[in-house]
């Protein structure tokens, strides 16, 4: 196990190492949960925004159905017409 040695500043704030931040693709504004663990010993774990974590998945749906950004662009050009057909043009 690493051991790495960080400094609390004004405000609270903590560096990450660098080295630790580009091992996990960490970045700024990412979020963490802290866990108290006991004993004087935290933990800080990554929590992933949902958002990014449904855009990952997406784009892992994509891919396995080969459907490309174009594609789903097409699509959704042809959806809005059709809507705007139905929706607002006078029959």
């Amino acid at each position: 196990m690493e051991t790495l040695t960080v400094k609390v500043r004004q405000k609270g704030v903590i560096t990450l190492p660098a080295e630790v931040r580009q091992r996990y693709n960490l970045a700024e504004g990412d979020i963490f949960t802290l866990i108290d663990l006991g004993e004087g010993a935290l933990m800080l774990v990554p929590k992933v925004s949902e958002v990014a974590r449904l855009g990952d998945e997406v784009a892992r749906q994509l891919e396995a159905e080969q459907v490309s950004p174009e594609d789903l662009l097409d699509a959704l050009d042809k959806e809005r017409a059709a809507y705007y057909r139905a929706h607002y043009e006078e029959a």
